[in-house]
């Protein structure tokens, strides 16, 4: 398989996000303070680990996507326009489903 190494990275990141999302759901699933000014810096955590958690759900659907790819044998084809995403493109951005052109 051409893309072993990108595959092992994006399942390597994957398993991190999946990590991360864990964490912070089990953050988030704490018991809130009895006092209402530390309840009300907890909530401002919240809503910051809230923010990482919709980063962290968007990256690991796009390193979905990516994997799909891989499998289907579409990766490194921009879904756009057909052409061949380049490799130093996808070493930077390795879910990239378009090319340089077409993602501008």
């Amino acid at each position: 398989m051409p893309h072993d190494d990108r595959k092992a990275a994006l399942l390597a990141r994957r398993a991190e996000l999946t990590e991360d999302l864990a964490r912070i759901e089990d953050q988030l699933d704490d018991e809130p303070p009895k006092d209402w000014e530390d309840r009300s810096a907890e909530r401002q955590g919240d809503e910051v680990l809230e923010a990482m958690g919709q980063q962290d759900l968007t990256e690991l659907r796009a390193i979905d996507a990516a994997l799909a790819r891989i499998e289907d044998g579409s990766y490194g084809i921009c879904a756009k326009c057909g052409d061949d995403i380049s490799p130093e493109r996808l070493d930077a951005v390795p879910t990239a489903a378009l090319c340089r052109n077409c993602a501008s």
